[in-house]
């Protein structure tokens, strides 16, 4: 017996019958499930565009493997552009790691954005945090937080977020939160915050939304 899975939640259980170079003949033994998402939806907002030597696709890779929502590339003035050859690349890393730890909802890689165009997402979301340093700890920040069924994470590049981008990030209704003392790469500053997010939320037991 197997299981076959889309990555858009459908699921279904059935035999192989043959395998070729050709590809293969599946025998469904039930009627296709669709699984609706269990948890709270974090969507990440990352300033990774100059990141070298595969962090990106460690980021992208992570950011599927802990149940992201979606990753969007952020565009700041410390961080400009990102090359499209880079955005299949890492369509890529999503697909496999998406099959390799069988997540049944493959998370979304969306265009890159600016920080001009993100403002007004940060401004509709209830629940929204962006990382800098000195900032309130995220425990003591999540501490008054509400249960939300969506929330942001937002990271910036190398050398951080301007003073400029920050306030204007904030002013939009964003949460500024920080991560201990020492200062973190961009990719992981990303896998702190969603790690933390994901089990906070889990223990929050947020129905289906």
């Amino acid at each position: 017996m197997t299981e076959l899975f889309n990555g858009k939640g459908g699921l279904v259980e059935g035999c192989i019958q043959r395998i070729d170079r050709t590809g293969l003949d599946f025998e469904a033994m039930e009627d296709p499930k669709l699984v609706l998402p269990h948890h709270t939806q974090w969507h990440v907002f990352a300033a990774f565009g100059t990141l070298k030597g595969g962090r990106a696709d460690w980021l992208v890779e992570k950011c599927t493997e802990l149940g992201a929502q979606s990753v969007t590339p952020l565009l700041t003035e410390r961080s400009p552009s990102i090359s499209e050859n880079r955005v299949d690349r890492l369509q890529r890393v999503i697909l496999a790691a998406t099959k390799q730890c069988q997540r049944l909802h493959e998370m979304v890689l969306n265009p890159p954005m600016k920080v001009d165009s993100l403002l007004p997402i940060v401004a509709q979301s209830k629940l929204s945090f962006v990382a800098t340093a000195e900032a309130t700890p995220l425990v003591t920040a999540l501490s008054s937080s509400r249960k939300e069924s969506s929330g942001m994470i937002i990271v910036g590049p190398e050398g951080d977020f301007t003073e400029e981008e920050v306030n204007m990030i904030m002013e939009a209704g964003a949460t500024a939160v920080g991560l201990g003392p020492h200062r973190l790469r961009v990719e992981t500053a990303t896998m702190a915050l969603l790690a933390t997010l994901m089990l906070w939320s889990d223990s929050q037991q947020l129905p289906n939304a």
